[in-house]
């Protein structure tokens, strides 16, 4: 498992019964997690101290209950890296903190490369993956579905100090842009996907991940530059195994291009207990 370590402004606390205790700068919030399958002693006081709880509800969806006032928004930093956080509705809050293992990954490939790297990154969120590939020097296109995620992303952009930056902002549909940014004749050096289980396009359209990574993944081979430098494909979906995520990247990106693909789980290290939680997983396919 590969680990995330520095980062100050994060952490989980401890696990029990289904539920993190996480710390988000100052802010104490507790959140379910669908991994945490034990149901261990609370002794931690901050489980009776934090300032909000996700309650799931049976019908989907959910809702936070706030024991202490909390702030609308706050920002932490990750090295050089700022990210406005905020509680919404969907209990997360706008950063998925083990995705700095993968921040660390670009970094490095991208000011190692010694040349200009072009990234798509795709699904993109709130933008960790934009800003820090460009603050390692990259030119970017950032690709949601959602607007308001997409505003999002620009406001962490400006809190990074990358406003200047090359950064394409684009709301689309992110299998149809590919298809069109083939047609165009652009190419990418990079891509990154962090694609959602479920999701739908600003147009209606439904996203569903094991219907749809095996031809999302082959369409944004095509996509790629003639000297590519990496394809990372990350996944939260329980179902879908590291092996099988090795095993697509091999058979798709792999065959086209002389490299390694490797694959690991993602997790976050617990205070409490010193044990790591698993938080998805990671497929990359890179230059050798």
């Amino acid at each position: 498992m590969r680990v995330v370590s520095g980062f100050n402004d994060y952490e989980i606390i401890d696990t029990s019964n289904g539920e993190k205790l996480e710390r988000w700068g100052e802010t104490i919030l507790i959140r379910p997690d669908p991994q945490i399958i034990w149901n261990t002693d609370t002794k931690n006081p901050l489980w009776n101290q934090s300032s909000a709880r996700y309650h799931r509800s049976n019908k989907g969806g959910g809702e936070w209950e706030f024991y202490k006032k909390v702030k609308d928004s706050w920002v932490i930093r990750y090295k050089n890296l700022s990210f406005r956080i905020k509680p919404t509705g969907f209990k997360h809050t706008g950063l998925f903190p083990e995705q700095a293992v993968n921040w660390d990954y670009f970094q490095d490939k991208i000011t190692k490369a010694n040349r200009e790297i072009k990234v798509l990154n795709l699904f993109a969120y709130t933008g960790g993956a934009t800003i820090a590939c460009a603050a390692a020097g990259a030119s970017v296109c950032h690709v949601d579905a959602s607007k308001g995620m997409v505003a999002w992303a620009k406001e962490n952009a400006q809190l990074s100090n990358l406003s200047d930056k090359p950064i394409r902002w684009i709301v689309d549909d992110c299998e149809k842009f590919v298809a069109r940014e083939i047609k165009r004749g652009n190419r990418y050096d990079a891509v990154i996907m962090d694609p959602p289980s479920y999701g739908r396009g600003p147009g209606g359209e439904v996203w569903q991940l094991e219907e749809h990574i095996y031809n999302m993944v082959e369409l944004c081979s095509k996509v790629l530059s003639d000297d590519p430098l990496f394809f990372v494909l990350n996944s939260y979906t329980t179902g879908l195994s590291p092996s099988v995520m090795e095993y697509l990247l091999g058979v798709t990106v792999g065959n086209k291009y002389k490299g390694k693909i490797s694959c690991d789980e993602i997790g976050l290290k617990v205070s409490e207990t010193g044990y790591n939680l698993p938080c998805g997983s990671t497929a990359i396919w890179e230059k050798e």
